[in-house]
């Protein structure tokens, strides 16, 4: 596919306008087919496009796995990235070892072949056990994308994602901190030397206006707030609303042979919230409902102040798409002043080994655009209360239902 095929793709889009606070961009991409589409948000091909063609002298890419199909808005971003490529822009993508799977052949081998494109594969698991789940980008040191969209074509068309576009000078720097950091680890884990942790001090005062917060903790460079510790604090001090979405919610991590451990920090500070009188939503993808989440989910939907909702996306016309057609978003409110947007689902692995990016944005503007979103999605039909009494059917994204 040719780059002027790739931006008139994009170009056939309906014309958006674009929401911000100082700092930063609220991006969103909805589902094509779906009644969840905002005027006033750019799409994340749109943005991710404009800031390859901004680059003057490198772009720095960290992704979980990347999927590509032919003739989708992610060819066009690609074909943007090639070009920046071709115009001597360095480029740095790092990619999460255990994305390979995830990722088609035919991807990679693209990314290969840009000019002035350098991949490395990060075994992040070498480092904690977890994964490089974020997924973000930096340009010339001056701005980032940080936000649900993985490098799939999908997130782009077919998924509901949220992120931001970020111009905030000590964000940026930081996030670019974090990328030298796994990118050195890599270098080092290849030639199987030791990662060291990294010093870490809790913030001697709460933390105010707009911040970022990052996982895991050993490996945040200096300055970096640990997101595991954050999000605790954050509830603990909400007085009367949390709206949060995310993809996966458990209070349950991953251990040896399958075991399931408990996962208590995230769950302990929603239900302690509840029991003060703050009121509770929480909505998660219709994935989520296998056993045993689907147990905590329902467990946490009785507790009193507290409702829950499964948002279930329909099959696209074209037919059924593999782990497509669901909500990605993770983002959360708080009394309407305080945003979160990031890359981490809502259970264990996630804050505690994995690295993984989130934004708190004390900004009353921004609060409320991101609740405005939610509510779209929460008054939609897509969106239905838990059934406590319901057996639901395992969920099974990758293939068709028989």
């Amino acid at each position: 596919m040719s780059l002027v095929a790739g931006a008139w793709i994009l170009l056939s889009l309906p014309a958006q306008a674009a929401f911000s606070i100082p700092g930063y961009e609220l991006v969103y991409n909805a589902p094509q087919e779906t009644t969840l589409q905002d005027s006033d948000l750019r799409n994340a091909a749109e943005v991710w496009q404009q800031m390859f063609d901004a680059a003057h002298n490198h772009i720095d890419v960290a992704q979980f796995y990347v999927a590509n199909e032919k003739g989708s808005l992610l060819d066009g971003v690609l074909n943007h990235l090639r070009a920046a490529g071709e115009r001597g822009v360095k480029i740095r993508f790092l990619m999460e070892e255990k994305g390979i799977g995830l990722s088609t052949p035919e991807t990679l081998a693209a990314l290969k072949t840009i000019p002035n494109l350098e991949l490395r594969i990060i075994p992040f698991h070498r480092l904690t056990g977890g994964i490089v789940h974020a997924k973000y980008l930096l340009v010339d040191g001056k701005e980032a994308f940080v936000g649900s969209q993985n490098f799939d074509w999908r997130a782009l068309e077919q998924i509901q994602e949220t992120g931001l576009r970020i111009s905030d000078a000590q964000a940026v720097r930081q996030i670019q901190a974090i990328f030298d950091q796994d990118w050195q680890a890599q270098a080092l884990l290849a030639e199987n030397k030791p990662v060291p942790k990294l010093a870490w001090q809790a913030p001697e005062s709460a933390p105010q206006g707009n911040y970022l917060v990052a996982s895991p903790r050993d490996y945040n460079p200096s300055g970096v707030i640990d997101s595991q510790a954050e999000l605790p604090r954050l509830l603990a001090n909400a007085k009367t609303r949390i709206r949060v979405q995310v993809m996966d919610y458990a209070p349950l991590s991953w251990g040896e042979k399958g075991n399931r451990p408990f996962y208590a920090p995230i769950d302990n500070a929603l239900r302690s919230a509840a029991a003060r009188g703050v009121q509770v939503e929480l909505m998660v993808a219709s994935w989520n409902l296998k056993k045993p989440e689907v147990f905590w989910l329902k467990s946490l939907s009785l507790v009193p102040n507290v409702q829950l909702k499964v948002v279930t996306i329909p099959p696209a016309s074209r037919g059924f798409i593999p782990f497509a057609r669901v909500v990605h978003s993770k983002l959360m409110t708080i009394d309407g002043s305080t945003a979160w947007v990031g890359t981490s689902n809502w259970s264990g692995g996630y804050f505690d080994n994995s690295r993984n990016l989130e934004l708190v944005l004390n900004s009353v503007p921004m609060a409320e655009r991101v609740d405005a979103l939610y509510s779209q999605l929460w008054n939609s039909r897509y969106a239905e209360p838990i059934n406590v009494d319901f057996d639901y059917p395992t969920p099974h994204p990758g293939r068709e239902h028989e």
